[in-house]
């Protein structure tokens, strides 16, 4: 979880980008890499596998202020898609404090956007983590195309929500981001939480910063 630096005055947090290959994991951070501030960006590490990339680097964010007088410093990873990677998939997701899974908006895709999300839900108990419990979102990447599958569609198989068994998170809580949908809300006489969502064309960089900022400002909460 979040690293203090005392003498930098820092708190290191690190989010990981998941979701099957191909999906936009390297577009986001490769977008986010070339409009941050040189100024406030460390050096992207790329590490090569035979058919994809995992990237690395951090940055300062001027514009998220302080928690306790610490600035936080954000590390940002993706993990590799193929499932055969597994082992690098889990290395990278130690000591994570947020997760953004990057899913693959074509209906071709939702097999292995529903592997991919299960593989994060395995990977993630393997470490004692709950995925419910810790700053999570979704992005549905590629919402340009032709053949990309209707939200409702990508969240009944990837989003469909978790039993809320505290009571006190048992209330109806609003999504701040889609007017008439709800966070946690009571289904059936059984209180159901979801991940917040966003759209996303990461290739023109749409939804990119606000996914970001989204999965940020939640981590940044868990820290105040």
């Amino acid at each position: 979880m979040s690293m203090i630096n005392y003498a930098s005055r820092e708190i290191n947090c690190k989010l990981v980008y998941y979701g099957p290959g191909l999906g936009g994991k390297t577009t986001n951070l490769e977008h986010i890499y070339g409009k941050v501030s040189p100024n406030t960006r460390g050096k992207m590490i790329s590490l090569a596998t035979e058919t994809e990339r995992t990237l690395f680097f951090d940055f300062l964010p001027v514009d998220l202020g302080t928690i306790r007088g610490f600035k936080t410093r954000f590390h940002l990873y993706t993990v590799p898609g193929q499932v055969y990677y597994n082992a690098s998939r889990k290395l990278i997701l130690k000591g994570v404090d947020g997760i953004v899974f990057v899913a693959d908006s074509q209906i071709e895709r939702m097999e292995a956007n529903v592997e991919s999300m299960q593989n994060l839900y395995d990977n993630m108990s393997e470490y004692g983590y709950d995925l419910t419990k810790i700053p999570f979102i979704i992005q549905y990447n590629k919402r340009d195309l032709p053949n990309a599958a209707p939200i409702r569609d990508l969240q009944a198989s990837l989003n469909p929500g978790w039993p809320v068994d505290d009571g006190v998170q048992q209330k109806v809580t609003p999504d701040p981001m889609h007017a008439g949908e709800n966070l946690v809300d009571r289904i059936d006489n059984q209180w159901i939480g979801r991940a917040p969502y966003l759209e996303a064309v990461a290739v023109r960089g749409d939804g990119v910063f606000d996914t970001l900022k989204t999965v940020s400002k939640l981590v940044l909460k868990t820290l105040s």
